[in-house]
């Protein structure tokens, strides 16, 4: 299966149409399986009101949500890909949530919420935590979500790993590089533990009319545990910093597997033996069938 994942520089539109055009080229463009875009990056959308100020764009892009979700499922229908869509403050009785939602080419679509704010989430977006995370059998293979921040943090990742992870998709955005790194390495160690591919997707460049996307650092990777067949630092493909563009690669999810039972380590199987390992008792994922 071919993956891509987008180092994206959020726009700023002048009308639907021109959003639509716009992020049509880019699915196009990924000549893809499944393609990841970033945390936050229906940010843009907020442009398409004028809105300023931060309550106000983020009530702008919670409205326009639906919509942006209803032509993404058009795309992954049309160019017959799983598009996780960049992700957007959705308000809910409880307050604003972090939202992605993976679209795939049958119709089907499933929600992601973020779980861990960043102090910034917290003040002053005063994000507030989504639904539980689930885990999707598709027909890739299965498939998690964890977003930005979230990859930080390994139990949501091992509750997905002990019910069949093969991907974790981590849509991120940050300002800086030193943020970038913290959620890139996360990346790499959800990898390396849960013996899976994780496939991070950042914003990109300067957005200076936004308030949540005036400035982004990162670039788009493809990471695997580093053994048998795979990059012995365990980064399948990386882009240019801060370069906004498609990184691409081609995964063998059934390699993948094998090398849980026959690779130089078996991290997913020993988790238990670790120190404490087998006193912590995650709660059992949701599976959501999405084929």
């Amino acid at each position: 299966m071919r993956v891509a994942a987008a180092t994206y520089p959020a726009g700023a539109p002048e009308s639907w149409s021109a959003w639509e055009d716009a992020v049509e080229s880019w699915v196009a463009d990924a000549q893809a399986d499944l393609l990841v875009f970033p945390e936050y990056g229906s940010m843009e959308l907020a442009h398409l009101t004028r809105a300023e100020g931060l309550s106000d764009q983020m009530a702008a892009v919670s409205d326009a949500l639906p919509r942006a979700w209803d032509h993404w499922a058009h795309l992954a229908a049309t160019y017959g890909a799983h598009i996780l869509a960049p992700s957007g403050p959705v308000h809910e009785p409880q307050g604003y949530v972090n939202r992605a939602m993976l679209f795939a080419p049958n119709g089907k679509r499933q929600a992601h919420d973020k779980q861990v704010m960043t102090p910034w989430e917290r003040d002053p977006m005063d994000m507030r935590p989504g639904a539980a995370p689930v885990l999707m059998e598709t027909s890739l293979g299965w498939i998690g979500v964890q977003i930005c921040y979230d990859a930080e943090f390994p139990f949501a990742t091992r509750a997905m790993a002990e019910t069949g992870l093969d991907l974790l998709l981590v849509p991120s955005q940050t300002e800086t590089l030193a943020g970038f790194h913290r959620v890139r390495i996360g990346a790499q160690a959800r990898a390396l533990e849960a013996q899976c591919v994780a496939v991070q997707s950042p914003t990109q460049g300067v957005s200076d009319w936004s308030v949540v996307l005036d400035e982004n650092a990162g670039t788009a990777g493809v990471y695997a545990p580093p053994d048998l067949g795979f990059p012995d630092n365990g980064v399948v493909a990386q882009g240019v910093m801060n370069q906004p563009g498609w990184t691409r690669a081609t995964l063998d999810l059934a390699h993948l597997r094998r090398i849980r039972e026959g690779g130089g380590v078996q991290g997913r199987a020993h988790w238990p033996e670790q120190f404490g390992g087998d006193s912590v008792a995650l709660p059992r994922i949701s599976v959501v069938d999405m084929r």
